[in-house]
């Protein structure tokens, strides 16, 4: 695995002031940061973890290698930076004028290694193979960490048979937990004024509880053999439509300082748009190529998730007498023997029952929803506009984007690429 941030620790004089890759935070422009964000929270990123994994080398060598390292490879080697574009946009689209660049993009980074915990824990829960097209976190655990991964499983609780935890689960744990204390630490050490931070505290702590809630609906759901499209749009909901979307936008608005009904409406427009990026995500999930999501398809109905796609086909199989087909999603829900053939013939229940159909058009109209309400939001007209373009490229929508107000060559990364899921 490469190791990204050791050897750049900087000196005294520099910490806090420069970037391994880039310009002084205090130089970065508002213009700068317009024309290619994720790259600027990226260069935040850099600094703030080569400072974690410093600190953590002081702690202790191994911890810092196997772990706190873990946790900066893992944030600054993919993704799309979907939530900190939302929260920069959110800013601009409110104004935002009277707060500097560099704490800004400090909270920015703090959402990001939420992010990094989300995914992790994610995949452990899962028990996800892949992420990112690459080994998730505790499948390289199991396989590069040395001497550590000749102990394939860690006693259970009294040693007894049958409660061995496999030591790269248990490891990839810590390294989500990690990253959340980190993201909490980074929000703290954002520069800001008693106003904004107050705001933004509320804000943050809503989200990381709203994220837990969803991630256990999830579970829950499958746990339960839950089949209802309602839960299944509640898990939704909280896991993904609040925390990707809403509530980064409503971290833009509290640090601009915007009132209620400002912030009140992008939320709203960001709920519509949250929710079509997780239906289309699992569209993705089961129609979508593993070489562009970066996981096996049908990996969602390997783990016997809930997702609404599956609840709809479930319910209109029900409904049109179609046991069938009702038989067969029930029994491939949770099955990890599937072949591709199996996921095949799913697939053609998902069409044939009209469910995938009913999905695409449900994204439609959450999307066209979505772009109402943004323009009914008094807004700087340049950043509703990229704020418009970002809702149209994670919804996948099929309708006419909103015109450009300017270059941002992320948007084209998005508009090709809408999924990814968290």
């Amino acid at each position: 695995m490469r190791r990204t941030g050791a050897g750049t620790r900087p000196s005294e004089g520099q910490r806090g002031t420069s970037r391994p890759d880039g310009p002084p935070t205090d130089g970065v422009t508002r213009e700068t940061v317009d024309h290619d964000v994720a790259a600027a929270v990226e260069r935040e990123l850099a600094h703030v973890l080569a400072d974690r994994v410093r600190d953590a080398a002081e702690t202790d060598a191994v911890f810092a290698r196997d772990v706190a390292q873990r946790v900066a490879d893992f944030t600054l080697r993919g993704g799309r930076r979907i939530r900190s574009q939302f929260l920069w946009w959110g800013l601009r689209a409110c104004g935002g004028d009277g707060i500097a660049t560099g704490p800004v993009l400090r909270v920015a980074a703090g959402l990001e290694l939420i992010q990094t915990c989300a995914l992790v824990h994610d995949d452990v829960m899962d028990g996800s193979p892949l992420r990112r097209g690459r080994p998730a976190v505790h499948t390289d655990f199991a396989t590069h960490t040395g001497t550590a991964a000749r102990h394939d499983t860690l006693p259970g609780p009294g040693a007894r048979p049958g409660g061995a935890v496999p030591f790269g689960t248990a490891a990839a744990v810590l390294v989500g937990d990690l990253a959340l204390a980190w993201a909490d630490d980074t929000l703290g050490d954002a520069d800001l004024a008693p106003g904004p931070r107050l705001r933004v505290h509320e804000v943050w702590r809503a989200m990381r509880t709203e994220m837990v809630a969803g991630q256990y609906l999830d579970l829950h759901n499958q746990a339960t053999g839950s089949r209802s499209a309602v839960r299944a749009i509640r898990a939704a909901c909280l896991k993904t439509a609040l925390y990707t979307v809403e509530r980064p936008l409503a971290l833009g608005a509290a640090l601009a300082g915007a009132d209620e009904t400002t912030s009140g409406g992008l939320r709203a427009a960001g709920r519509c748009a949250g929710i079509a990026f997780q239906l289309r995500d699992d569209l993705l999930g089961v129609f979508g190529d593993p070489a562009a999501t970066g996981k096996p398809s049908g990996d969602d109905i390997r783990e016997g998730k809930l997702t609404y796609l599956v609840a709809v086909a479930r319910a209109r199989a029900e409904a049109h007498g179609d046991t069938a087909s009702r038989t067969l999603l029930d029994g491939a829900l949770g099955d990890r023997s599937l072949s591709e053939g199996d996921m095949d013939l799913i697939r053609t229940v998902l069409v044939d029952t009209g469910a995938k159909d009913h999905v695409d058009a449900k994204i439609e109209r959450l999307a066209a929803h979505s772009a109402r309400r943004l323009a009914a939001v008094p807004l700087d007209p340049a950043a509703r506009h990229r704020l418009g373009a970002l809702f149209h490229a994670v919804t996948g929508a099929t309708g006419p984007a909103p015109p450009a107000a300017g270059p941002d060559p992320r948007a084209a990364l998005l508009a090709a690429s809408p999924g990814g899921g968290r």
